[in-house]
């Protein structure tokens, strides 16, 4: 999805947990029908492991004649994660890809050197009352990775390890929780997990990751003996095994994973180690030298000016 211009997310308010590095409260943004709320970048985090953009998408009713229409787009040094919890989205690439993405299926796209992409409500679904729930997060490319070619990843929810004891339950999308590990391939050393908590049950979460945060998407977590609501990342510190239960029951992601090592410049859709080379993507989009999308090729959307 393309990086819609939006003021950074917010610091919370002040809380005792000493497992609790950052509390970041997402901003809300309409974008044609429903909301998104970021949770990174931020001012005072630009990262936590690979992991530079997270954006929560909904929940929402698209009204009968509304749409999501996301036109074709560049990006550079990154891999976009897309994840659904409800509703479907049409993603055509340059490099030929079309896939309608389902609740549950991980869409990777990595960009390497230079990709452009779409999303859209299927053509055969408009016209209808449309649902749309879910995640897109960008992950960061390490330094040697960041000009390879790009590439198209699809796997379906039914490959992806499931969770389901002590009243945890769940999904590894990406790297190793609980002793299972996604086959998703990623360029770094990635942790993503879709975990679900029944009333009354907690969850250890150890401390092999080097960098670790969840985003709560339903219900309330305790951590530490404070209470954390919807729309809050935590980002965890390092080193410390974090329990995290629930009176009510709750839903959230885990992410994380290591540290790049180096600094990255973010603007628009593109992600670099080198401002130069955001400024060279920025010339190649505005003169038309990336790619076009096969079957849809007659949108596309602007350099920002800002």
């Amino acid at each position: 999805m393309s990086f819609f211009p939006a003021r950074d997310p917010e610091p919370g308010d002040a809380f005792s947990c000493d497992a609790i590095e950052l509390m970041v409260i997402a901003n809300a943004k309409d974008i044609g029908g429903f909301e998104v709320r970021r949770a990174l970048p931020t001012a005072k985090r630009r990262l936590v492991g690979p992991f530079i953009f997270f954006d929560r998408m909904g929940p929402a009713i698209l009204r009968a004649g509304q749409a999501l229409d996301v036109r074709p787009h560049p990006h550079i040094g990154l891999s976009t994660v897309t994840y659904l919890f409800d509703g479907n989205i049409r993603h055509r690439d340059s490099l030929g890809t079309e896939m309608v993405i389902e609740p549950g299926d991980v869409n990777l796209m990595t960009a390497g050197r230079g990709i452009v992409h779409s999303e859209r409500s299927p053509e055969e679904m408009r016209g209808h009352p449309l649902s749309i729930s879910g995640l897109q997060t960008w992950l960061a490319l390490p330094d040697h990775k960041e000009e390879i070619d790009p590439l198209f990843d699809h796997t379906l929810r039914t490959a992806l390890p499931v969770i389901d004891a002590d009243g945890i339950s769940g999904r590894v999308v990406i790297g190793e929780f609980d002793g299972m590990r996604s086959p998703v391939a990623t360029h770094s050393d990635t942790l993503y997990a879709d975990l679900r908590l029944a009333p009354g049950a907690s969850v250890k979460i150890p401390a092999d990751a080097e960098e670790r945060a969840i985003y709560i998407l339903e219900g309330s977590v305790i951590i530490s003996g404070d209470r954390f609501h919807p729309d809050r990342l935590l980002v965890f510190r390092p080193g410390d095994e974090i329990v995290v239960s629930s009176e009510g029951g709750a839903h959230f992601m885990l992410f994380g994973g290591a540290s790049l090592g180096s600094k990255r410049y973010i603007w628009w859709n593109f992600v670099s180690s080198s401002q130069e080379r955001i400024e060279q993507a920025k010339q190649e989009w505005k003169t038309g030298r990336f790619d076009i999308v096969p079957g849809d090729e007659e949108e596309f959307i602007p350099l920002p000016e800002y």
